[in-house]
């Protein structure tokens, strides 16, 4: 082709190009995400740039902490960052706590009609849940994917997997199995000192605070410190595995869960691990009026758990309700329901759950439908964990600037190698690598503590003096896109935003290239999430183009008339 043909191309190109953008549907939409989150704002930015092309324009709402989660659950957003919360809650916990509205998704699904609507979705929940056999529970399941894939209320972004760098004096750490699972306890100290220091990926990224320590509440308490003094019945392990904690064995039927105890266990302060300390347990936590959806009930046990006892053989009885089959991964949790030292409650009398229940005195009286109880606290974070707590030192701004932890040398599992664990505060993630650089800190662990190019630098330029470990992909990064409010209620402007962010992109530019790009919400190394799922959910510009920008009848017989002239022009010239 000559040089008249080939313009002729790229005018005609450019024709269509501009009628199509100069037909996009001009939506603006709010993104809300918290404020002082630079990652979150900076991924923001690309997303606005790339849904700028098709003709949306993204306003970015930053919130205090207590006003994002109000507008997540009050349908208040067009668009919000969010993420799955991983092993052991997905899918079955995540999905169930769907139900109570604490986050997001409540809303993001209640402008679905037909047969993905929410109604339907929440019974195909109700169904899997009371689901007897495991063929029966993947069948439900693998319908829940799909329903709720196909409702495009979920733009996933991609897996993410969590980092640990740790000094080399260090060895035979393995990465545990939950977001915040750092089991130090299995570190070997090769050489030096048996101090070892650590940096601790927090809720929030960054460590600030361990918050209170106790077991049987939520935040401020941080899940990997708690982790490390409190133990459950189960644990979670390797591809969903329960296995055993202080519980040794177990037998289960449809309704009911039969604990054999380990024996020979001790707490923190020398109190003994029996049944009755198990009991005391589960009637503070699951007390009647802590099970509802603003405190316990985002989870499915507390809402059904019918009796507690202990048999003849000193055995913890557990009754349900109805039949479910997700207690054991319910127990593996670590949080609301750690067993705390019988000597840390305030009370142990028959009706302590009442009187003097371990909740948080901040809760003051909580109300339920028959009793009313008085939340006391604890007395102390005692538990019987490879880790027991020490001493914390806390600056004017209430930041834990170190928080110590002695090995407990009468752990069940055999004592740490570590004599004392310390954790140390740092204000940025620069400082952070400066630390492990320096040789003043030993460790990081976690997700949010350094910055992605720091830890790709870690990983290559440092690689002799550090080991660094990173999970499977445990969980998936999305942005809920909400059904329930305009102009978002429009499927085809959901999937033209799915369609039109570039995630390998963002990937690449954000994260120093450290992340798998996702095309569906859980990851599908999640129990019962290994299932195809369609239409697949990757970035395709033309796709998103057309959904918003359609070239309509008008404009295509314009632009034909047109470039039609043109064509005959140029047909004639490369004839003769």
């Amino acid at each position: 082709m000559d040089r008249l043909g080939t313009s002729f191309l790229l005018f005609a190109l450019f024709l269509l190009g501009s009628s199509a953008n100069d037909n996009c549907i001009e939506r603006t939409l709010d993104f809300v995400m918290l404020e002082d989150d630079a990652n979150h704002a900076a991924i923001e930015d690309d997303i606005r740039a790339q849904l700028e092309l098709i003709g949306i324009t993204v306003n970015a709402r930053k919130l205090a902490k207590e006003a994002f989660n109000t507008a997540m659950t009050n349908g208040d957003f067009h668009l919000c960052f969010s993420e799955t919360w991983g092993a052991p809650y997905d899918p079955v916990s995540y999905v169930t706590s769907w139900m109570a509205n604490n986050e997001a998704h409540y809303s993001a699904m209640s402008g679905v009609t037909g047969t993905n609507s929410r109604d339907n979705i929440f019974a195909k929940v109700e169904l899997a849940l009371s689901a007897t056999t495991e063929s029966k529970r993947a069948e439900y399941w693998g319908e829940i994917h799909q329903m709720v894939h196909q409702t495009a209320v979920n733009l996933p972004l991609w897996g993410k997997r969590i980092p640990a760098v740790m000094n080399q004096r260090l060895a035979g750490y393995s990465p545990g199995f939950q977001q915040f699972d750092y089991p130090v306890h299995r570190i070997m100290v090769q050489t030096g000192s048996k101090t070892v220091s650590i940096a601790p990926g927090a809720q929030a990224g960054l460590f600030q605070s361990v918050g209170r320590l106790d077991p049987h509440s939520y935040r401020p308490n941080e899940f990997f410190a708690n982790n490390w003094v409190y133990e459950g019945l189960v644990s979670y392990g390797s591809d969903g595995a329960i296995l055993p904690a202080l519980a040794e064995s177990w037998i289960e039927t449809s309704q009911s869960v039969t604990f054999k105890l380990r024996t020979g266990v001790k707490f923190h302060d020398g109190e003994d691990w029996d049944c009755s300390v198990a009991k005391l347990n589960f009637e503070h936590v699951f007390a009647e009026p802590l099970t509802s959806a603003d405190y316990h009930g985002w989870y499915k046990l507390p809402t059904i758990l019918s009796s507690i006892t202990c048999d003849n053989n000193g055995d913890l009885v557990l009754q349900t309700s109805t039949p479910y089959s997700g207690i054991l991964q319910e127990l593996t949790f670590i949080r609301p329901l750690r067993m705390l030292s019988p000597a840390s409650f305030q009370s142990t009398d028959a009706d302590s759950w009442k009187t003097s229940n371990s909740c948080p005195t901040g809760w003051g009286e909580v109300a339920g439908a028959s009793e009313t109880i008085t939340c006391a606290g604890i007395k102390s974070p005692i538990g019987t964990g490879p880790f027991k707590y020490i001493s914390r030192t806390t600056d004017d701004a209430d930041i834990d600037q170190e928080v110590v932890f002695h090995a407990f040398d009468d752990y069940w599992g055999g004592a740490p190698d570590i004599d004392v664990l310390k954790i140390k505060y740092f204000a940025t993630s620069t400082a952070v690598k400066d630390a492990l650089v320096a040789g003043n800190l030993d460790m990081v662990a976690g997700d949010g503590v350094l910055a992605p190019a720091d830890l790709t630098d870690l990983m290559t330029t440092h690689s002799t003096e550090f080991y660094t470990f990173m999970t499977p992909v445990i969980m998936n990064s999305v942005v809920i896109i909400n059904s329930g409010k305009a102009p978002t209620d429009d499927i085809q402007l959901r999937k033209a935003i799915i369609h039109g962010v570039d995630k390998t992109a963002i990937i690449k530019k954000e994260l120093d290239g450290i992340g798998d790009s996702a095309d569906r919400l859980f990851p599908v190394s999640a129990p019962y999430s290994q299932v195809e799922l369609t239409p697949r959910w990757d970035y395709d510009f033309e796709k998103a183009e057309f959904l918003n920008c359609p070239i309509d009848a008008e404009t295509s017989e314009a632009t034909m008339h047109m470039i039609w002239p043109l064509g005959l022009a140029v047909g004639l010239h490369l004839a003769f």
